[in-house]
């Protein structure tokens, strides 16, 4: 089954998909550096640069040479900034170009299926009705549209990230994937049902890199010591992307006061004030899931180096498998991480919508 990847990034909600099977056509950008760790890593695929208001259905068909009867699913996360505009005019927002041109290829192009990420917020934005305009929008192009505000920790993802997805189908309503994951952990023994992978799971077998940069290429110091930490590892020779920030020694005395799982509360009052953000002086907790990953990393740390977290830690953390080689600045790979969909929560949706699909096709071969 073919995919095309809107608003693509370095192609993490693509990356699932291929995962599950899929092939994966083309990946659609603005941004540069992003489309070469995109093209990079997603060696089938081509990749278009350009806004997606001025690229059409019909331009991107020709692009790949595909009718649009061979594009299975097209994916992607438009970026809303319009929705935070009041009043009852929220989709004419020229901000909301973006989205209304993903409906629109969407629209011409008719996949079986689409998935459409976002921040979950959207849903409850203005009473609803940013979400509701959405779902409209949607389905007066011909389909039947279910959402599901979903946890990444849930699916084997070891952060908290909460996301919407929009799935619609032609005919029928999609049903979620359920909520659990059945890899093992060395921690939780043998059992279908898993509650979370934790921090300390999904990166103690990278070096601490205390007191030293790294390189960018090193070997691994030890085993894989769990289930997820073979699967990041699995086509992986040697750790890549795993460069520690050099922090001004006062960061780092600061840094080093807050306990694992502990934030600015845990530091003396004078010093709350010294970066004035809630999410100031974080740190990673090792015995759960991670808080969410962002773009900007300077204010989370890692549960035990006094250190912001590298992109290798990043992105496992955002379950990038190790062979995923991020292109670019360390300040722009750590925004690609961040922005990206979660592989394996991609994944479930994948095979999720792989199995509706074939269903379906068994069904109508049947009759």
């Amino acid at each position: 089954m073919n995919v095309i990847d809107l608003f693509s990034g370095c192609g993490g909600f693509s990356l699932g998909f291929e995962k599950a099977g899929y092939n994966v056509l083309l990946g659609i950008d603005i941004w540069k550096d992003a489309l070469i760790t995109f093209e990079k890593n997603h060696k089938d695929a081509k990749v278009l640069e350009g806004s997606l208001t001025e690229i059409s259905g019909e331009k991107i068909l020709k692009y790949i040479n595909k009718d649009k009867s061979e594009i299975d699913v097209i994916v992607g996360g438009p970026p809303c900034q319009g929705f935070s505009v009041s009043g009852k005019r929220i989709l004419e927002d020229p901000r909301n170009e973006l989205y209304k041109s993903f409906v629109q290829v969407v629209d011409t192009i008719q996949p079986k299926v689409f998935v459409m990420e976002n921040v979950p917020g959207l849903v409850r934005l203005f009473n609803g009705e940013a979400k509701d305009r959405i779902l409209e929008s949607l389905e007066n192009i011909g389909y039947n549209v279910s959402y599901k505000i979903l946890t990444a920790s849930d699916y084997g993802v070891p952060q908290t990230r909460k996301r919407v997805f929009f799935v619609g189908l032609r005919k029928d309503l999609f049903d979620f994937p359920n909520d659990y994951f059945e890899f093992p952990t060395a921690e939780y023994g043998d059992s279908r049902k898993y509650p979370f992978i934790t921090s300390k799971e999904a990166i103690d077998d990278l070096p601490l890199l205390e007191g030293e940069i790294g390189e960018e290429m090193l070997p691994y110091p030890c085993p894989p010591k769990n289930t997820y930490q073979e699967l990041m590892r699995k086509d992986s020779l040697y750790i890549s992307n795993h460069i520690a920030t050099v922090h001004k020694p006062k960061t780092v005395e600061t840094i080093a006061r807050v306990p694992d799982g502990g934030n600015y509360r845990d530091l003396p009052k004078e010093l709350w004030e010294t970066r004035k953000v809630n999410i100031a002086w974080t740190r990673m907790n090792s015995k759960k899931p991670c808080f969410t990953i962002d773009t900007g990393h300077n204010h989370h740390f890692h549960y035990k180096a006094n250190r912001v977290p590298t992109v290798r830690e990043s992105a496992r953390i955002q379950s990038f498998p190790d062979d995923f080689i991020f292109y670019g600045t360390k300040t722009s790979q750590l925004k690609q991480v961040g922005n990206a969909v979660p592989p394996i929560l991609s994944r479930a949706l994948a095979e999720k919508i792989k199995t509706l699909i074939k269903t379906k096709e068994m069904i109508l071969n049947e009759l």
